[in-house]
């Protein structure tokens, strides 16, 4: 059985300069549409958001949106908003990312601002702290998430990771190659946790 249902996207409301981003977006949303995977969201309709969700769309996939009532005329319309499987409107942010992470298996940034890197951080948070073990991936288009990258392998070098076993997110260069790394990661995850009830089990 397929562990992953559904993944969350990280990305952002704008294009950005570099036009691979929304062709990755694009690119990230059909291939799970083709894998039978649900795209959960920030419902927003324009930049690499509304990329992400043409191409879930367009190849027949479905579509969560998930979007606080202040951010509707900003990165949405209502007409686009329309054209989702599901959209769930929010009063406050704190609220849209709890929605976005009880309703997905994994979670995945695209390139992106503030907000985005505000999303992933707050997920790779919740790991180390053991609130979750499900697949986390940097889609790190022509290096965009180097930076990132760099500075969470200081934090580990400078002592300030302690539970590194437990936040460890993937790398992937091309978005076609997000859910089948997402899925081999989490069937990984459930290998791992069978394996430990057995060994508690057999301690019994």
């Amino acid at each position: 059985m397929n562990p992953i249902r559904s993944i969350c996207v990280y990305c952002g409301s704008s294009s950005g300069r570099n036009g691979t981003y929304v062709t990755a977006g694009y690119a990230l949303g059909r291939s799970m549409a083709e894998a039978g995977v649900q795209l959960v969201y920030g419902g927003g309709t324009k930049g690499i958001m509304g990329a992400v969700a043409r191409g879930t769309l367009e190849a027949g996939g479905r579509v969560t949106g998930i979007i606080p009532r202040f951010l509707i005329n900003k990165e949405a319309s209502q007409t686009a908003l329309g054209t989702l499987d599901d959209v769930i409107v929010t009063e406050d942010m704190h609220t849209r990312k709890h929605t976005m992470f009880e309703k997905s298996d994994a979670f995945v940034a695209l390139p992106g601002g503030i907000g985005t890197l505000e999303e992933v951080v707050e997920i790779m948070t919740w790991a180390q702290l053991g609130r979750h073990r499900k697949p986390i991936a940097f889609v790190n288009i022509d290096g965009f998430w180097n930076p990132m990258l760099a500075l969470l392998d200081h934090m580990r070098a400078e002592g300030f990771v302690h539970t590194g076993h437990l936040v460890k997110p993937l790398v992937v260069d091309a978005a076609e190659a997000v859910v089948p790394a997402v899925m081999t990661q989490a069937a990984a995850f459930a290998e791992a946790a069978a394996e430990g009830d057995t060994r508690v089990i057999g301690r019994l």
